[in-house]
């Protein structure tokens, strides 16, 4: 088995392998996929494999292999996608349809082109000898090479797909449909064996239901879609029955409709009810149950009289009629008279099934059920209205056989009323599940029971009547057919009556005045006559004698009427409770036992499961090891044979054999005999072929002898025939002439019709020509215009997309300008603002540079200690004060003058400051004193200066700040006269306050 690690690789390798014509093996390797534990998850692909698998056993017709796998698969989908099981058994069916169909129509067609006048002469010979050996037709052969093989995979389509979804309540719908699409199709074909056998499965099925209440996914049938459908699937089946003519099955789909009904305790809707009951009269009717068929019409009656609202009075008037004529019918003497107890008690369970059935009693009583009867039926027809819903016909029939009593012309008047019925029914316009109504089927039984009615009301006149005159009065039958009659109603004790035959006579009743039916027709005439005197002679009215005597009898007789029914009432009570109560106690008891008797099942199962792998793995373990030992003793003994046979050296005794030698050994053996076989076969080949040429050297002669003899014989046949076909043209054409010359005259004539038609046909073309060329010029005209009104809005829409266009691309290249633009002023202005930068920085270091020289100069150090401000120590930049030398310190200023402060610091032993440098305006800068004394404030501290860093000062980042306004030289501010210093004075002092800034 190839192992595939997706299942897409599988289905490819299965179109390859169709593609080559192996449909087998694609089947089987599908097969093993399917089958797999190694896919049991649903998967996309699996679906489109399952299409393709079933494709492969409908062509093949390999109904197992699709049971599997459809099996498996249904164990896939089920908790995961129904769905997708639903659509894969949809398509099984309908390919099986579908080649069923197929198969038909080319055994339809295979028929047709057989259907020929010379069969001979297009027939092969061993066409012919097959129709003489089997003595069948062409049809039947077809039907059983072509058709029945399709028929039968069909069927078992419907049975594996049945057998599948059975009892699985996410798939009720498709469960419903196949059974009606199987129902369907034993109603196409006729197949009344497999109905049978499809009824039986869907009744099993239903029954396994019931017995398996514990079943995961079962359908819940208290649930009404659930109960709608598998009722819906009863009642088809019901249809399919009547239609088929198996009644037998009918009655039992009946029980079955009434046994689902009992199970959940509900009634079906009315609509459901009229057919049930419409199938009913069809099934008693043709089982001569002619009492339950009347019961069933009246049921089918109160349906439709209460339910069906478009009823017409005409069909409620055959309704009714049909009913009355159905009652009638029932023979009115009782048939179980002189039976066997054990008759009497299957009569009494009949009787008991047939009026559930009727009555659709779901939950009844033995005590509480009415007992049917032809007297019951008939005043039931009174109180319900249905005699006076009935014909005018069916009424006076009613009168004369029920009411009436006229012997003598009872027949005579029934037989016209007889006539007239039989011509009344048809089919319901306003009840469609009523079938048709045809009262003429009830005729027979009518005669029948007028037949009995005359003779019973003659048997009460007369003792002795001849049989001519008898029969006589009896217009429906021959005296042969009364006379069975008559012993069925005497067999029955329904009348008494002998036929005499030596003296033409009939006598009726024991010839004794003492007779029972005398008897009682002496005591009718006396209280008739009494009655006639009374209202002749009325009596005076008085007293009685025994109301006087007791008064108050009636209301005692009230009273305990009452307390018998109240006793009775309270007694019916005490059964029902005490019936409740076992019945409780046996629920209970069978509950207790169920639940024991599974708890043992399940113990005892699971002690055969453990016996039984125990068993098996020490079966196969023995099996494995006999088989081996039978395979080294079958070596050995094939080797020892061809040993004997071949005269070679035996195996030694005390030889070592092992199974993996005998084998070597036994294969040698064979490669050895075969090669023996083949030289052998070369052998007799080579004398097969010289034999074979010799007997075709000796028949060469005489084939050809024989060709020459059919040569002539065909040359004489041929002869023949053409001469035949000579005189057969000779003569059609002698006809063909004679033919000419009658219709010769007609010529003028038909010239003459043959110009005016074509004349008028002319005048129609050219007419319908100007019409057509008119028509032409107007479309043409219309299509010129639309081409106009298009190429102008194509014009107009390209002349608009290009401006659009364009004054995009203009907006595009403005931008693109305008940022240009902006890119480079902002490239100049950063790079003068990096110019401007660097001048400031270039001059702090050169005002570092002169301060660094000034403090040199004031602290009275050589120059060349720190030559770069670079190398200027870290604690240099501290912002301790500076210290004085004594020198200075002693040198004390005149009072009342004013000496700058670098004078008071500075010794007297310092030489001149060193030259100042011009600034960056070519004007040579003034010399620290000059620049200190110009202004009106001290020269900054030390530690301000050096605490001021490298950055440039406020009036340049405002003037950066400012856009395009001029920067103020610093110098000028700085070391110039007048409000110069007085806007540096703000500069220093932030600066001094903030040291750490920058």
């Amino acid at each position: 088995m190839a192992n595939f690690a997706k299942p897409e690789n599988a289905l490819k390798r299965a179109e390859e392998l169709i593609n080559v014509g192996q449909k087998q093996d694609a089947l089987q390797a599908l097969h093993n996929l399917i089958t797999s534990k190694r896919y049991r998850a649903w998967q996309k692909p699996l679906e489109r494999i399952m299409f393709k698998y079933v494709e492969l056993c409908v062509d093949m017709r390999k109904g197992r292999f699709a049971k599997d796998g459809l099996i498996q698969y249904r164990i896939v989908c089920q908790h995961v996608n129904v769905s997708s099981l639903e659509e894969v058994i949809k398509h099984f069916m309908h390919l099986s349809t579908q080649k069923a169909e197929q198969a038909r129509s080319q055994a339809e067609a295979l028929e047709e082109a057989l259907d020929v006048d010379d069969l001979e002469a297009d027939k092969r010979p061993q066409d012919l000898m097959l129709s003489y050996v089997s003595g069948e037709k062409g049809k039947d052969r077809s039907d059983r090479e072509l058709v029945t093989p399709w028929f039968k995979f069909l069927w078992e389509t419907y049975r594996t797909v049945l057998e599948i979804l059975r009892n699985n309540s996410k798939l009720e719908a498709l469960y419903a449909m196949t059974a009606h699409r199987a129902f369907q199709f034993c109603k196409q074909y006729k197949r009344t064996t497999e109905f049978r056998r499809l009824c039986e499965i869907i009744r099993n099925h239903l029954a396994n239901l019931n017995k398996y209440k514990d079943q995961r996914d079962r359908p819940d049938l208290s649930a009404p879609e659930s109960l709608q459908l598998y009722l819906d699937t009863r009642f088809e089946q019901l249809k399919i029955a009547t239609e088929l003519g198996l009644w037998q099955e009918a009655f039992r789909s009946v029980e079955d409709i009434h046994g689902l009904m009992s199970i959940v305790k509900k009634t079906p809707k009315a609509s459901l009810m009229v057919v049930y009951y419409a199938k009913l009269t069809e099934i008693f009717w043709i089982s001569s149950s002619h009492l339950y068929h009347a019961y069933a019409w009246l049921n089918l009656f109160s349906l439709q009289k209460s339910f069906n609202k478009n009823l017409s009075q005409k069909d409620l008037q055959l309704i009714a009629s049909s009913v009355v004529l159905a009652a009638l019918s029932v023979t009115p003497y009782n048939q179980t008279r002189g039976a066997s107890h054990l008759e009497v008690e299957n009569e009494k369970e009949r009787n008991l099934r047939m009026s559930n059935l009727i009555g659709f009693n779901l939950e009844s009583k033995l005590e509480n059920r009415e007992v049917l009867s032809r007297s019951a039926v008939l005043t039931e027809l009174v109180s319900k209205g249905v005699l006076s819903c009935a014909t005018q016909e069916v009424k006076d029939l009613y009168h004369l056989l029920e009411n009436d009593f006229l012997p003598l012309d009872v027949a005579s008047k029934i037989h016209p009323l007889l006539m007239k019925i039989s011509k009344l029914g048809g089919k319901l316009t306003s009840a469609s599940s009523v079938p048709e109504v045809q009262l003429s089927q009830y005729v027979p039984s009518l005669e029948r029971l007028a037949t009995l009615r005359l003779l019973k009301q003659v048997s009460q006149l007369y003792e002795t009547m001849k049989i001519e005159s008898l029969s006589q009065m009896i217009p429906f039958f021959e005296f042969s057919m009364v006379e069975k009659i008559s012993v069925d109603a005497v067999k029955h004790n329904f009348i008494a009556m002998k036929v005499d035959h030596m003296k033409g006579a009939v006598l009726f009743g024991n010839m004794g005045l003492e007779s029972d039916k005398l008897q009682d027709h002496l005591t009718v005439f006396a209280e008739s006559l009494n009655k006639a005197r009374s209202m002749i002679y009325p009596a005076p009215k008085k007293a009685s004698k025994l109301c006087e005597v007791l008064p108050g009898l009636g209301e005692i007789v009230d009273k305990e009427h009452r307390r018998l029914l109240a006793r009775k009432s309270i007694i019916e009570k005490r059964k029902e409770e005490q019936e409740r109560q076992l019945l409780e106690m046996e629920r209970e008891e069978e509950s207790k036992r169920q639940h024991l008797l599974k708890k043992t099942e399940e113990a005892e199962k699971k002690r055969l499961a453990a016996m039984f792998e125990q068993q098996r793995a020490e079966r196969i373990r023995k099996e494995i090891e006999e088989r081996e030992l039978e395979e080294a003793q079958a070596l050995l003994q094939e080797t020892e044979k061809h040993l004997k046979r071949g005269k070679k050296k035996p195996i030694l005794d005390g030889e070592k054999l092992t199974k993996q030698t005998l084998i070597e050994r036994a294969l040698s053996e064979q490669l050895k005999e075969r090669q023996e076989q083949e030289k052998r076969l070369q052998k007799v080949a080579k004398t097969m072929d010289h034999l074979e040429r010799a007997k075709r050297e000796e028949a060469a002669p005489l084939i050809e002898a024989a060709f020459q003899r059919r040569l002539v014989e065909e040359k004489v046949l041929h002869e023949r025939e053409q001469q035949l076909e000579v005189e057969l043209s000779r003569q059609r054409h002698d006809g063909d002439l004679k033919e000419k010359n009658r219709l010769a005259r007609m010529l003028e004539n038909k010239m003459i019709f043959q110009e005016r038609v074509i004349s008028r046909r002319q005048a129609e073309f050219d007419q319908r020509r100007v019409e057509r060329e008119e028509r032409i010029k107007q479309i043409i005209q219309a299509r010129k215009q639309e081409r106009d009104i298009k190429r102008k809005k194509i014009f107009y829409v390209g002349s608009e997309e290009e401006r659009i266009k364009k004054m995009r691309e203009e907006e595009e290249a403005r931008k693109r300008e305008e940022a240009e633009r902006r890119r480079k002023e902002e490239a100049e202005h950063k790079a003068k603002m990096d110019e401007i930068a660097e001048k400031q920085r270039q001059r702090e270091r050169e005002l570092e540079e002169k301060e660094r020289l000034r403090r040199e100069a004031l602290l009275g150090r050589a120059p060349e200690g720190i030559s770069r401000p670079s190398e200027i120590p870290a604690g240099s930049h501290t912002t301790e004060p500076v210290v004085v030398a004594p020198a200075a310190a002693a040198a004390a200023p005149a009072p009342g003058k004013y000496v700058p402060r670098f004078r008071r610091e500075r010794p007297e032993s310092s030489g001149p400051a060193p030259p100042s440098e011009p600034d960056r305006w070519g004007k040579p800068a003034p010399s620290e004193p000059d620049r200190w004394a110009a202004g009106s404030r001290a020269p900054p501290l030390q530690s301000d200066r050096r605490t001021s860093g490298s950055r440039a000062p406020p009036q340049d980042s405002d003037r950066l700040a400012g856009g395009g306004s001029r920067a103020t030289p610093p110098d000028s501010n700085r070391f110039g006269g007048g409000s110069g210093s007085s806007k540096a004075e703000p500069w220093r002092s932030s600066r001094a306050r903030n040291p750490q800034r920058g």
